[in-house]
């Protein structure tokens, strides 16, 4: 079942598509676009492999010249110097201000991809085509784009939205089970802090930590809502002034371990995981919400096969100065998103050191 979604902004407004075989039909979608005719995609080898004969395919049926970028995956790749390597096939491929870079792949590729459309000429078409249900649900959607800092996670970056966000659920059939898994972190996270309907989705599945014991109902479900979410959030809030914050739940700590143990150990859906654990608990701690909530919360992250506990060798000294790092800190005050109830959550300044450490001790503790 097809779907399209606005993302209504005062001026660069655009559709999620979720089309199932919609990466046959990426030419078409975009002639309606009024772009230039040369397009770039960018890709990393494996997804280049399964689907960058289609892609260019598509656009060149639909009258589009093609070249291509392909970049090494992996978050520790997500760095100025690959960056570069967009710039360069940019430069010898001669895209001009009319044309336009395709992101074919996960949130890495989609996140560098967009900062090169950014930057580019000062600015250049960009078009999301998600291969991950991470980047489906979350990285493609909303114009953030970056790459990472040795020290810090995209905290080199800047707001390029796209014109298009063309989501093919049948891609997903290729994912690997730690990527979906990873993904479904930010999944429960929009149930957390938007939807209650779509968190009581997932308490009813049998399973959560593999798509193929997904039924194809509550997959599209979970593609929709997790979309719609992020739609109606950015169209409120475009450039993280106030309500858009709250899409950071679970991040702050997440982004600490994901960056402390090299982007390998703990992938940035496991981090995200583990930073919702955190942050539900010091929202009971603070009695934002009940600790039956925070135990939901526990239970829906544990059916996905996701970790909850930090790893025995992180110190937590080195979290607490990664946090200091963080792109949400202001005026020195590390921000944390809690939720107030499931479906609902606040942003604050106002969480003590001592239960922040108190609350990782217990996670570490426990492993």
């Amino acid at each position: 079942m097809s779907a399209l979604i606005p993302v209504n902004l005062p001026h660069d407004s655009y559709t999620i598509a979720i089309t199932p075989g919609g990466l046959d039909t990426l030419g078409t979608q975009m002639q309606s676009l009024n772009l230039g005719k040369h397009v770039m995609i960018v890709s990393n080898p494996a997804i280049f492999r399964r689907y960058g004969e289609r892609a260019i395919a598509a656009l060149e049926t639909a009258g589009f010249t093609t070249s291509s970028c392909i970049l090494p995956a992996g978050e520790r790749y997500k760095t100025l110097s690959t960056l570069q390597k967009i710039f360069d096939a940019a430069l010898e491929n001669r895209l001009e201000r009319s044309s336009t870079l395709v992101a074919l792949g996960g949130g890495v590729i989609g996140d560098m991809t967009g900062y090169a459309a950014a930057s580019w000429l000062r600015g250049i078409n960009l078009v999301q085509v998600p291969t991950s249900l991470l980047a489906m649900v979350d990285a493609a959607i909303g114009g953030k784009t970056g790459v990472n800092h040795p020290n810090g996670k995209n905290l080199i970056g800047a707001f390029h939205q796209p014109r298009l966000v063309l989501i093919d659920p049948e891609v997903l059939k290729t994912l690997p089970p730690r990527e979906f898994r990873a993904a479904m972190a930010e999944v429960i996270k929009y149930g957390v802090i938007w939807d209650l309907q779509l968190f009581e989705q997932l308490e009813a599945a049998k399973r959560l930590d593999s798509l193929h014991y997904l039924k194809d109902e509550l997959l599209q479900d979970i593609l929709l809502r997790s979309c719609q979410a992020k739609a109606h959030v950015v169209s409120k809030d475009e450039k993280e002034a106030g309500l858009r914050a709250i899409l950071n739940y679970g991040h702050t700590i997440g982004h600490a371990v994901e960056s402390l143990t090299g982007y390998r150990r703990i992938n940035h859906g496991e981090g995200v995981a583990i930073g919702m654990v955190a942050a539900g608990q010091i929202a009971a701690d603070l009695n934002l919400w009940d600790q039956s909530a925070a135990d939901r919360q526990l239970a829906l992250i544990q059916k996905a096969a996701l970790p909850i506990h930090l790893p025995a060798d992180l110190e937590i000294e080195a979290i607490l100065k990664a946090l200091q790092s963080d792109k949400k800190v202001k005026s020195g005050q590390v921000r944390f998103v809690l939720p107030t109830q499931i479906g609902a959550a606040t942003v604050t300044d106002q969480v003590p050191a001592d239960l922040i450490c108190q609350v990782l001790n217990q996670m570490q503790a426990n492993e």
